[in-house]
């Protein structure tokens, strides 16, 4: 028979999931849809009610999302203005009732190829934050998400939170997505961008990431290399080709040709590229 647990603090949810393996949940709302009309036949820990885990925090030379943060929560929180692309992917996450309930970290454990928030995470160099009764341990979120819901937390594991590096102030951000309408909608091509530009205008720092274009999010390191040293002005999109592209590995499926996709992950990364600098 299956078990149903609601621990109140991280401690006793670390104790029950070393005597037993669950599956752990926090907003659900992956959860719930895929077994609509079937018994719930595994053991759940549910850790919404564990509130030290329901936070944005200022670590100083960085942020920690908590793991039952919801998207709503970082719409209504003040945050610099380089998370502005983390709170537009927020603004496309369902509609309010699945932001209200939804979490930033259960998107990034349920690890599916069009998570709206991984884009935005990657491009900000986000890390995960894994806790057990064996301590702490802080891995990128590129070695967290390793393809289609599969993830590197261990059965003993409890993800914590989110740790994101501070960007320079005047750092600026962006969200794209490409869908069938404008919400309620699985995503056929995302990208996220982030550029630093220093006082002289010339680009200090560059990320972007594309989602639903791989099996995982992915960056386009090449570019954010050549971008890197050139004039942050109306010609730098120009710059974005095709070859730039090359690290994506789109699929066909009924939302899009792999050609399409790839046609379309090129025009919304010129239009983030502008978006920041033109």
């Amino acid at each position: 028979m299956s078990s149903y647990l609601r621990p109140t603090t991280l401690s006793d949810a670390l104790h029950a999931l070393s005597e037993q393996r669950s599956t752990i949940i926090a907003g659900g709302t992956d959860f719930y849809p895929a077994r609509v009309g079937k018994p719930l036949d595994e053991d759940v820990l549910d850790v919404t009610a564990i509130e030290s885990l329901r936070a944005i925090e200022d670590g100083g030379d960085h942020y920690v999302i908590g793991a039952t943060t919801t998207w709503t929560d970082l719409i209504r929180e003040d945050l610099p203005d380089w998370f502005r692309a983390m709170k537009l992917a927020a603004k496309e996450v369902g509609g309010v009732q699945i932001q209200n309930a939804g979490t930033i970290v259960g998107n990034v454990c349920n690890a599916s190829p069009a998570a709206d928030g991984a884009p935005g995470l990657l491009a900000l160099d986000a890390s995960v934050v894994l806790a057990s009764l064996s301590g702490e341990r802080i891995i990128p979120i590129t070695e967290f998400v390793l393809g289609n819901r599969r993830t590197a937390r261990k059965p003993d594991e409890i993800v914590v939170g989110l740790r994101i590096p501070k960007c320079r102030e005047d750092a600026k951000s962006t969200f794209l997505k490409l869908g069938a309408r404008k919400y309620l909608v699985i995503s056929i091509v995302m990208v996220s961008a982030v550029i630093e530009v220093s006082a002289e205008g010339m680009v200090d720092r560059c990320r972007v990431a594309v989602g639903s274009c791989s099996e995982v999010a992915t960056r386009l390191q090449d570019l954010e290399t050549e971008l890197c040293g050139m004039p942050a002005d109306d010609r730098l999109a120009g710059l974005v080709t095709t070859d730039h592209l090359a690290p994506l590995s789109p699929i066909g499926d009924v939302r899009g040709s792999a050609d399409y996709r790839r046609d379309a992950a090129l025009t919304l990364v010129r239009r983030a590229i502008d978006e920041l600098t033109g």
